[in-house]
């Protein structure tokens, strides 16, 4: 029985989704449905946190929007996902994030990786 779910389980996993890390500003790409309708909508921010393996991954995004703190929680292997791209690449020392609900202005910024941004930089060229 297992092994019918590990199956399954496999086949849902996308292979293009692990190339960010805690810290780093990402923009996801999500498909709204409005009625008959489809658009993308974009969510940048923070990366805070991974939660979850396999298909039961999540992972949390938090960004300042008019004065206000605002974090989504996106599953990693979601078919309402279109792309997640990285803006600039951060260097952290922690796997969750969560100091920076207490912080405002530039102390919400996580600490960029100059080398990493600039390998992101090139990739995306």
């Amino acid at each position: 029985m297992s092994n019918i779910i590990e199956k399954i389980n496999k086949s849902q996993l996308k292979a293009d989704r692990g190339a960010f890390n805690v810290g780093d500003t990402i923009c996801v790409h999500t498909i709204v449905k409005e009625g008959d309708k489809e658009r993308v909508q974009k969510f940048t921010g923070i990366v805070m946190g991974f939660r979850g393996t396999d298909i039961n991954a999540n992972f949390t995004v938090r960004r300042i929007s008019y004065g206000e703190g605002v974090e989504r929680v996106f599953p990693l292997h979601s078919p309402r996902i279109a792309k997640i791209t990285v803006e600039n690449a951060g260097s952290v020392r922690r796997a969750k994030l969560n100091y920076l609900r207490g912080r405002s202005g530039k102390a919400a910024l996580a600490v960029k990786d100059k080398e990493r941004s600039e390998a992101v930089e090139t990739a995306a060229a």
